[in-house]
């Protein structure tokens, strides 16, 4: 079998049992038997637990963001563009539990090396919908321009209530990709499109 084959199954079934059993409980044994290749073979191939956890970070990384950015098409208006974006990272996510266990739970609570393979994707994220919101921003003819510092705080949340909201929607039942994505919007673009039009909340009423 071709190594590429191989490496995949290891690393399909090394994602299956990080994301259900979490990283401290997982087992080379468990995930070798899964993989159906003995555990020196496991150990040539990713030479360590913490290796092949951190292929699977990245694997599942670069996969989520693939999903997000082939899920926007640019030249559509800026809520269809945050719309698909949406659609597709809950799409992506409900289709792999597994992975997005591991990059939203497993990874994160495990310290370095792997909080920084996830921090990685997400600031790849943030500045995806950073660039969104400015373009929207610019097309509205916001006169002045929202500030540099508002366009990133309003990302940086934005990815933040959709990872959990990810989260949410992948323990509850019954909730689909499309109907989460329908809520991030109606959570998100209400504002936004207020703001692109030039009417922001203010405390002084």
């Amino acid at each position: 079998m071709p190594r590429a084959v191989r490496e995949r199954q290891m690393l399909d079934a090394a994602v299956r049992t990080f994301g259900q059993r979490g990283y401290r409980a997982a087992s080379m044994d468990e995930i070798a038997d899964l993989a159906g290749v003995s555990k020196p073979l496991v150990y040539l191939y990713l030479n360590s637990k913490e290796d092949l956890f951190t292929a699977c970070i990245r694997r599942e990384a670069q996969a989520l963001t693939a999903a997000v950015r082939e899920g926007v098409r640019p030249r559509l208006p800026a809520d269809r563009q945050l719309w698909e974006g949406l659609r597709a990272f809950f799409s992506h996510t409900a289709q792999n539990p597994d992975g997005w266990a591991i990059l939203h739970l497993q990874a994160r609570t495990h310290g370095e090396p792997f909080a920084a393979e996830v921090s990685a994707m997400r600031e790849e994220i943030v500045a995806f919908v950073t660039r969104l919101i400015a373009v929207a921003a610019r097309d509205a003819r916001r006169d002045p321009s929202l500030p540099e510092h508002e366009v990133a705080g309003l990302a940086e949340a934005l990815v933040g209530a959709a990872e959990s909201l990810a989260a949410w929607a992948n323990a509850a039942t019954g909730v689909s990709a499309r109907q989460a994505a329908a809520t991030m919007m109606n959570f998100a673009w209400a504002g936004l499109g207020d703001l692109m039009e030039g009417r922001s909340w203010s405390e002084q009423r």
